[in-house]
């Protein structure tokens, strides 16, 4: 029979789509570059889908540092090589051709048509996305988490609007990248660096593109999603809790 694959992603989103699925296993692609506080919500949402959560990892490569040092490229029109080395390829390595793959897209807009690219790119996968299916968005998602009894990762708090790898090469938005640069001193002092290195202009002001040390100091930082419900919200919980 086919295997229901959940791919968990340490982020509210993905952790929803995971409870409300109940899939045969569920599978977080290391990155080895997330805040530490995931490893805290990993293990909460662990215990909350009574299910293990199974890592899986690039046979090559320990982190993206390593595959943009490696790769001498970062992000660009070619994509973002650390996707498909630390994320892509563990998935191809582990999946059967018959999987039924879960995503945590959201329907929000943006995540909708992600949700529509994977599916345009990989359309030997058979992919399911309940959270799209059920309209339910990121804010939703954050409130289902704390109504389960969860701490949301506190990149959330910060202002990311996810908890993703920090940073994120395929980020554009100077707010973004004046959000890290304000929570994560070190991490975008090392990027500014290789960025300027491999001639990596990462960010986007006024339609132009620009180097993340360009984004100006006093630039306004992104704000937390604030998490909320609405009747679709409720059906939702409704539905973890007979789950």
């Amino acid at each position: 029979m086919s295997r229901r694959i959940a791919h968990f992603s340490c982020g509210a989103a993905s952790a929803v789509a995971t409870k409300l699925t109940q899939p045969d296993e569920i599978w977080y692609a290391s990155t080895g570059a997330e805040d530490e506080d995931n490893a805290r919500f990993m293990r909460d949402c662990q215990e909350w889908f009574d299910q293990e959560i199974k890592v899986i990892k690039s046979e090559k490569y320990n982190s993206t540092w390593e595959v943009w040092e490696a790769r001498r490229y970062i992000a660009g029109v070619a994509g973002a090589p650390c996707t498909s080395e630390l994320k892509v390829l563990p998935r191809v390595k582990n999946q059967r051709a018959d999987d039924i793959h879960i995503f945590g897209y959201t329907a929000d807009s943006n995540d909708v048509r992600r949700a529509k690219a994977i599916k345009d790119n990989w359309p030997e996968l058979n992919v399911e996305v309940p959270l799209i299916d059920r309209g339910i968005n990121k804010a939703a998602c954050l409130a289902l988490i704390q109504q389960a009894g969860i701490e949301p990762p506190r990149t959330y708090a910060m202002g990311f609007p996810n908890a993703n790898c920090i940073p994120c090469c395929k980020a554009q938005s100077p707010s973004y990248w004046a959000l890290v640069r304000k929570c994560y001193p070190e991490q975008f002092e090392r990027m500014a660096k290789l960025s300027r290195e491999l001639g990596a202009k990462l960010a986007r002001l006024k339609g132009e593109r620009i180097f993340v040390d360009e984004v100006p100091l006093d630039h306004p930082v992104t704000e937390p999603i604030a998490p909320a419900c609405d009747f679709l919200c409720g059906l939702a919980e409704q539905e973890l809790e007979e789950g």
